[in-house]
């Protein structure tokens, strides 16, 4: 009971402030109603000159006569010595007195005839003379615009004397009251429904918000999500909430004579912004149907790419001469493209696409791909040229750039390889471009033939070369990785003056371990040729042999070797 009665106590008083404020409004602002109606009389004044100013056509100005803010009608002929303005002016004073007289009735107001014209009076005062000056300017005969201007007056005073009648002040002050509850009740709605819905949403927040995530990347937690719902959902409740308010604060005002126009002011620039965003949007709608009918096709034409190119991938579809590893390259420069050419056919139908705005932004793009774009954009190239040379795959053992080491990514800016070493590399696909590649894995991939390996010998002649061949071909099938078909061979390079190039030629099928098989085969090679007593000195290699240590190494030795002793021979001469 307490609160029903502090809670009534409140609204009471907020009504009697209402009241007293009305009726402190009613003494204070006749003043302020007429600055005001000045005000009005001179941005009409002025509406109609911008609107002369902008017309093809200079037209003739307009001065309006104006009771309680609202325009009656208007002069715009200009009689000797009068000037329209003074007695548009003139004629709203006297109006606006006659309709504070009420002792005058409104039955009163009459049309007399007059040499040259017509004139509306009361029996004590003259409103105002037609002449037909104004009748021609008007387009209407003299008669009918006196008619008219009458009932025009008529009809405003009376609406002008309806409005201040102490019955009207009662009903302001009923309908306030009557506001002023509906107002209380929609914010006691407002703070009861908003916690109830961040109450419901906390409590099942793990089923309302799930955690965004790009692959192990995780954006957004649920409770982040949670978080920022709860602040759109107070942004929203406080927007409400002033929007309630601006209609509330006009409406009242509108209920009372003397504080009328403020609100019809209020509410009409609500319902002016309201109408102009309703006409943009209207007139909008032909951009938005032809955007949305573009990004309806450039949607389902990315699809029919996507599912083409996988099946080209996948070898369900092939091209001749177009390769299945091209497939999601070409693929991401299609979708590259397709995108590029929407966004050129939408970009005249969006929002300020004539602005100053979007012409700086468009120079500025141009600026940074011209001055700071050249050297990636001459990555992207040499990206795609050496994805459509199929110069190396993922995976491919190559030589580039004086580095040796396996292709480990190839994106479009720059390919990255893994040396022996583990050491990483990353080359720009512009020095790949412009630089000689040798892969060892191509030939396996693509010519279904394994690699080959070789390796050079030179031994003296002394050796017969039936025993070389033979020493070399089975250091070559005790390596391992090595295959026995194709069956090792040597070629003999060439003869030269102090020794004979042996080259061993070996296959493997394990492009990727190919320092490994190069090593064990050049130890295999040194055991082979040890064992059968060849010795690989270097060409030009000379040992006077007698008292000298052979250069096989000793475990390879008879046990029982000794170097031989030195000798010299001499001969005597007979006489």
């Amino acid at each position: 009971m307490n609160r029903i009665s502090k809670k009534i106590s409140r609204i009471l008083t907020l009504i009697g402030l209402t009241v007293l404020l009305v009726s402190k409004l009613h003494l204070l602002l006749p003043s302020l109603t007429s600055d005001f109606r000045n005000i009005m009389r001179v941005e009409t004044e002025t509406s109609y000159v911008l609107a002369a100013e902008k017309s093809p056509e200079p037209a003739p100005k307009l001065f309006p006569v104006v009771l309680d803010g609202k325009t009656l009608f208007s002069f715009s002929s200009v009689i000797p010595g009068v000037p329209p303005k003074a007695r548009a002016e003139r004629v709203s004073q006297t109006i606006e007195r006659i309709a504070k007289q009420t002792s005058i009735p409104v039955e009163n107001i009459k049309i007399f005839a007059i040499e040259g014209g017509q004139l509306i009076s009361t029996e004590e005062e003259w409103i105002l003379s037609i002449t037909p000056t104004d009748a021609k300017a008007a387009n209407i005969p003299l008669e009918k615009l006196a008619q008219s201007y009458l009932k025009k007056i008529k009809d405003a005073i009376t609406e002008y004397r309806e409005e201040r009648r102490p019955e009207r002040i009662v009903h302001g002050v009923i309908y306030t009251i009557i506001s002023t509850i509906v107002l209380f009740v929609l914010l006691k709605f407002i703070n009861f429904i908003f916690p109830k819905i961040h109450d419901y949403t906390y409590q099942n927040r793990i089923i309302f918000f799930r955690p965004l995530r790009i692959q192990n990347w995780q954006i957004l937690s649920a409770e982040q999500q949670a978080e920022i719902f709860w602040r759109i959902l107070k942004i929203f409740r406080l927007i409400i909430v002033l929007i309630i308010l601006y209609i509330y604060i006009p409406l009242v005002l509108s209920f009372f004579p003397v504080t009328e126009q403020f609100g019809q002011i209020a509410l009409n620039s609500l319902y002016s912004t309201l109408e102009s965003t309703k006409t943009a949007f209207i007139k909008y709608l032909p951009n938005i149907f032809i955007m949305s009918i573009i990004i309806f096709i450039t949607n389902y034409i990315i699809r029919g790419s996507r599912l083409f190119f996988q099946a080209l991938e996948n070898g369900t579809i092939s091209i001749p001469g177009f390769y299945q590893d091209w497939a999601q390259p070409t693929y991401q420069l299609s979708v590259f493209l397709i995108l590029a050419l929407a966004g050129a056919i939408i970009f005249p139908y969006l929002p300020g696409s004539n602005s100053p705005a979007f012409q700086g932004v468009s120079i500025l793009l141009g600026a940074l791909v011209t001055f700071g774009g050249a050297s990636t954009i001459s990555n992207i190239f040499g990206g795609f040229i050496t994805i459509y040379t199929r110069a190396f795959q993922l995976g491919d053992r190559i030589t580039m750039s004086d580095y040796t080491g396996v292709v480990i990514e190839k994106t479009i800016l720059s390919t990255r390889i893994c040396t022996i070493n583990n050491e990483i590399v990353t080359i720009p696909n512009s020095t790949i471009v412009a630089s000689s590649i040798t892969n060892y894995s191509a030939s396996l991939r693509d010519l279904k033939q394994p690699l080959v390996l070789h390796t050079t010998i030179t031994l003296g002649y002394d050796l017969p070369w039936r025993l070389v061949h033979e020493t070399l071909i089975k250091a070559a099938l005790d390596t391992k990785n090595l295959l026995s078909e194709p069956a090792p061979r040597v070629w003999q390079r060439s003869l030269d003056d102090f020794y004979v190039s042996y080259e061993l030629r070996v296959y493997t099928n394990k492009p990727l371990m190919f320092r490994e098989i190069y090593a064990e085969l050049h130890q295999n090679i040194q055991d082979r040729c040890n064992e059968v007593g060849i010795e690989i000195m270097s060409p030009h290699y000379s040992a006077l042999r007698d008292g000298n240590q052979s250069t096989i190494p000793a475990n390879y030795l008879d046990k029982d070797y000794q170097a031989p002793s030195f000798r010299v021979d001499s001969k005597v001469k007979e006489s």
